[in-house]
Order: structure tokens, then sequence, then C-alpha cells
């Protein structure tokens, strides 16, 4: 196996356990539990997973599924975001397979890795690369940025519910 190879299978790795843990989490919620958040300045599991799904969107579904990208981040992280817990499982189901399924593309073709996606798209904007970013560094900036944010989703998970059930498998 070349290091390309290695190292979109050691991504992919990640992402798959981090949809599993955060999906466990939320499927153990209420809705009251996605909405409520620890003080007024503190995001709520609805706004995280929001966010998520919208660092999803901007920066892989933009360029793998080619549509333009039509994120309002700001919206994200409203007081008060409203989310069912079906919405929001299902957002974040959705962003860690799409998420998945780029990675799958990038495995069957690990040329890519150090190609630059964004190079002839809009300037991108509410981003940790640019537009000479290679795919790379964006699984690497998706791999921090993710993770923080369902790390988040977890401990808040904790909050409201003390001992969360962890299936493994």
């Amino acid at each position: 196996m070349d290091i390309a190879s290695e190292v979109i299978q050691s991504i992919l790795v990640k992402f798959k356990s981090e949809r599993k843990w955060t999906l466990q989490a939320l499927a153990q919620l209420s809705e009251e539990d996605i909405t409520w958040s620890h003080t007024p300045e503190s995001n709520s599991i609805a706004n995280l997973v929001s966010h998520i799904r919208g660092c999803v969107h901007s920066r892989i579904e933009t360029i793998y599924f080619d549509i333009p990208d039509t994120r309002e981040r700001d919206k994200e992280f409203e007081p008060g975001l409203q989310l069912s817990h079906e919405e929001a499982y299902r957002m974040a189901a959705e962003a860690f397979d799409i998420i998945i399924q780029y990675l799958e593309h990038l495995q069957a073709h690990p040329e890519l890795l150090l190609s630059q996606p964004f190079i002839n798209r809009p300037p991108l904007t509410y981003s940790q690369v640019d537009n000479g970013t290679t795919a790379l560094n964006l699984m690497i900036a998706m791999v921090r940025e993710i993770h923080y944010h369902t790390g988040q989703i977890i401990y808040a998970a904790k909050i409201r519910k003390g001992q969360l059930e962890w299936q493994y498998d």
C-alpha cells in the first residue's frame, strides 16, 4: 500500500468511528436535550450538528457533487436554534455519509490526494483552507473540525444524560 492510500484509509477509519459514536450519543437524547445549551453563549447540540452539516456542505458537497455553496453559517449559531431529534440525527448522519463517500472516492483515486479541488471555484468563506489547498489538507482540516465539534456534542450529551450507553461492535 502506498502512502496516499494509507493516509486516506487512516482518515476514513477515523470518520467511520466519529460517525458511530456521534450517532449513538444523539440516539439517546430527547428534543429538549438537542436544543439545550449550558449558558446563553454556549452552542446547543442543534447548533453543533447544524455547523457540522454546514462545513460538510461548503467544503465537500460543493466539490464532490459540484453544487453551489448555499451555506448560511451565521444561522448555524443562532441562539435557540430548533431541530427535532430526527432532524439532528439525519443531518449528522448525512454529514458523515458525505465525508465517507468522498474519502471512498479518494481511496479509489489516491492520485487526487494532492489535487487542488477548489482552485477554479469562487473564494472560500468561513474556512480554515484557501482555494489553493489540497484534498489532503482539506481532509486534515476536516478531521480537526469535526472531531472538535463531535467532542462537544458527546460532552453536552453526557451533561444532559449522565452516563451514556455505548455499543461496541
